[in-house]
């Protein structure tokens, strides 16, 4: 290392039976998060779903479609909440990180499972900014629905009071400062088709976004999970062997 290396913020550096200690420690440590994230993912498989009443439309490239259009036959729904809003010209910078994030998400299908990217702008600018991107998402704008702030992804005091991360009033001042117009946040939405009926499963929101970048992460938030049997899930969940 030379003078200005030796100036860096770095870890320590020790020998390697040292090294190997503590490597070994902080493995425990590891395994004791992986087995709490199981234990949560199990108990999230177990988690009521709510009827979708209202009869939401979307927009897109092929035309008006409603909520179980999205499905596309599917038993599972996944829906990106990419923060557009209608006066903008460019989607939100971290939902475009995020986005790109992606890459292949085509083993969805296998596990009878959906994705969708919603937004709120009208769908020329959403496909105006996907030509930009290269990206190839099914993306649907909810323009003129209620869709986006029964969500509560977009925040907007004049229609009553908002919810953010399942907190209002003071908590959610606390958590995200004051919401004094409307505004976009960043979630994503879970639904689950029975015949013709849609209900809606599980939301997250804010830093519960950080896992939902790839295929096993997205699907730990859908009530039929992975469909592995290591899963401690519901008798009757679709399972197949995790090294098959």
């Amino acid at each position: 290392m030379n003078d200005t290396d030796n100036n860096i913020a770095h870890p320590p550096v020790v020998a390697h039976d040292e090294w190997l200690a503590q490597r070994l420690k902080l493995l425990d440590e590891e395994k004791a998060v992986t087995i709490a994230y199981d234990r949560v993912n199990a108990m999230r498989r177990r988690l009521p779903m709510v009827k979708v009443e209202k009869a939401y439309r979307f927009m897109g490239p092929d035309g008006e479609k409603s909520l179980i259009d999205l499905f596309q036959g599917k038993r599972q729904l996944i829906v990106h909440h990419f923060m557009f809003d209608p006066a903008w010209d460019k989607g939100c910078p971290s939902c475009t990180w995020h986005t790109n994030a992606f890459g292949d998400l085509g083993s969805l299908a296998k596990t009878d499972t959906s994705i969708v990217t919603v937004s709120r702008a009208p769908i020329e600018k959403l496909l105006a900014y996907q030509r930009e991107k290269g990206w190839s998402n099914r993306w649907y704008s909810s323009y003129g629905t209620d869709f986006n702030y029964d969500f509560m992804v977009t925040l907007d005091p004049s229609r009553g009071s908002v919810q953010y991360n399942y907190k209002a009033g003071e908590e959610l001042t606390k958590a995200i400062g004051a919401i004094e117009a409307s505004s976009e946040w960043p979630g994503m939405s879970v639904f689950f088709r029975i015949g013709e009926e849609v209900f809606h499963s599980y939301s997250a929101y804010g830093r519960g976004l950080e896992r939902l970048m790839d295929t096993f992460g997205l699907l730990d938030i859908t009530p039929y999970g992975r469909q592995e049997d290591f899963e401690d899930s519901p008798d009757g969940w679709p399972q197949s062997p995790t090294y098959g």
